[in-house]
């Protein structure tokens, strides 16, 4: 038997977390994580957590603690927040939101595994060499956030940038990088806050030098990224010019009334009084929100009458949200064959002197499993767990601006529907078209009165920065209202409690920045390229990370 040393009862007994650091640790990491990611991102105001949000996992991976418990506490933390983010999605199917809410936790979690293999590695070396990796892990997570915008047909939602829809003078490097540049800022920040911290608490320097480059850096990137864009906020008040009185009619249709053909009547009354009473306004052009009339207004002749009809009574063009049919009916086509019946989920404009436009845009990204299914003879049965239709809608293929006359000029809008302003590419596509002004349609109802609203309009508001267009937004039970250039909400339609979720109507002057009119930012001519530099970042940070040979690591971390 082994000797054993003496028993001291005046020895210190060890602590909980003496005894079990890697609990301790683990345990403190996941719940800081998920609390800050929620509530960086809206419906919570507390966007400042995102610049420290990663610090505790951060922290912790300079400790050097087992990869075993790390990935799993970094994935089990990402999987319970995006899942409370996402938690709107219950209203119409928990087996999605328990499948995609860890899936989007996964995907973003890998992220840490680097920072787990980088922050260690990088103690005791040069500066030069740890700033390279510090930008190679900022270059990293723009990388995994764009890959959601293509990755199994893409959903971008929730991007690091959209935390900061509200904090606008953040934003303005997005004309120039486009959103990625935001989200670049935000998590290089936390890189820097967490070697700051590690430096202070661990390596106990003095106060002088407690301040790492890594955190100089990141301060000198968040000064550089809003003082570049001072030029163009300041004196805008002498810049603004209109652009039209624009009045929103959010009808507040009940999903599950929507498509019962019991319910038309009533839903055509609704749009109906709300339509006439906001004309007595005398705006410019009034929006309806996607797939408002329960009929196709393009496709079925007595529905596209009625509203024809309605137009000419209030005087005043219309922008609205309907399905598109074409060869309704198996209609002939002109080799005389019958071709098939093609359903769009669509944007046109009814003019109230020559009626319904022919010209019309069709929504180019379907919702998965609620637009069509992917793989339908295979997974056709998931019917039965999701409420998707026998048929899929077909998918548009360009943007296509909607053009009105108005009595003070022509008007163009580029129409973007459902979710589609969480993808940069199609917004960049609408301005490329030469439109004044974004145009967001949408049917929020589906989610209740959570977060989806106000998680969707941050989007919105990035997607007005990138593109330097103000944004109009129309909802059926949701977020309404308009966005300037600068990010800036300017109106929200909200009731006497201040709340989004109400039906009503509203008449907005919607204006310009004269220094934008006809003109494309960086962005917009220029597309991604950040994430090109991203990619060569993330490269460079490879590099430093293999150069020589990292210092041993001390024996007293290991047990994390």
């Amino acid at each position: 038997m082994p000797d054993l040393p003496p028993y001291d009862p005046y020895a210190e007994k060890p602590s909980f977390f003496d005894k079990n650091p890697g609990l301790v640790w683990g345990a403190a990491v996941f719940g800081l994580t998920v609390v800050l990611t929620v509530l960086m991102f809206p419906p919570y105001t507390t966007p400042e957590f995102a610049y420290a949000f990663a610090g505790p996992a951060l922290f912790w991976a300079y400790e050097r603690p087992r990869f075993k418990p790390y990935a799993l506490t970094l994935f089990a933390a990402q999987a319970v927040a995006w899942t409370i983010l996402l938690g709107w999605l219950h209203h119409v199917t928990w087996l999605g939101l328990f499948l995609l809410g860890p899936f989007m936790g996964a995907w973003t979690g890998l992220w840490y595994l680097g920072a787990w293999w980088v922050l260690p590695r990088m103690r005791g070396r040069p500066a030069l060499l740890r700033l390279l990796a510090m930008l190679g892990l900022g270059g990293l997570w723009v990388l995994i956030e764009w890959s959601r915008t293509w990755f199994l047909g893409g959903f971008p939602w929730l991007p690091l940038a959209a935390s900061q829809w509200q904090r606008s003078a953040v934003l303005q490097i997005a004309a120039w990088t486009g959103a990625w540049g935001v989200s670049f800022i935000l998590i290089v920040f936390n890189l820097g806050f967490a070697a700051y911290f590690h430096r202070a608490l661990r390596d106990g320097l003095p106060s002088l030098r407690r301040r790492p480059p890594e955190f100089l850096l990141a301060l000198l990137i968040l000064m550089f990224a809003t003082i570049l864009p001072l030029s163009d906020t300041f004196h805008r008040a002498s810049y603004v010019r209109p652009l039209a009185s624009v009045a929103i009619v959010q009808p507040d249709i009940p999903q599950t009334l929507k498509w019962d053909p019991a319910s038309a009547p009533a839903i055509l009354d609704i749009l109906e009084k709300s339509t006439l009473a906001v004309a007595m306004s005398y705006p410019d052009v009034i929006l309806w929100p996607e797939a408002t009339t329960p009929l196709a207004v393009r496709g079925d002749g007595q529905m596209q009458a009625w509203a024809e009809s309605l137009v000419r009574r209030a005087h005043t063009p219309l922008v609205l949200g309907t399905d598109a049919i074409e060869h309704a009916n198996g209609s002939t086509g002109l080799a005389g064959a019958q071709p098939e019946e093609v359903w769009y989920n669509a944007a046109c404009v009814i003019d109230p002197a020559a009626g319904l436009q022919p010209v019309y845009y069709a929504k180019r990204k379907l919702v998965p499993f609620g637009e069509f299914v992917p793989l339908r003879p295979l997974l056709g049965w998931l019917k039965k767990l999701v409420p998707i239709g026998d048929d899929d809608f077909s998918r548009g293929r360009a943007a296509q601006p909607l053009t009105m006359n108005l009595s003070n000029g022509v008007l163009t809008l580029g129409p973007l529907i459902c979710y589609e302003d969480v993808f940069p590419s199609l917004a960049r596509d609408n301005a490329l078209a030469g439109v004044d002004a974004l145009v967001v349609l949408t049917n929020n109802g589906w989610f209740g009165e959570g977060g989806a609203a106000y998680q969707h309009a941050a989007h919105s508001v990035l997607r007005a920065v990138e593109t330097r267009r103000p944004v109009l937004r129309c909802g059926n039970a949701g977020w309404s209202g308009w966005i300037d250039e600068f990010g800036n909400v300017r109106t929200v339609l909200t009731n006497d409690d201040g709340s989004i979720y109400f039906r009503g109507t509203r008449a907005m002057e919607v204006t310009r920045d004269a220094r934008w009119i006809g003109q494309q930012s960086y962005y917009v001519q220029h597309g991604d390229w950040f994430i090109g530099w991203c990619a060569l970042l993330a490269l460079l940070g490879l590099a430093a990370v293999s150069i020589g040979h990292p210092p041993a690591p001390p024996a007293s971390t290991d047990e994390t």
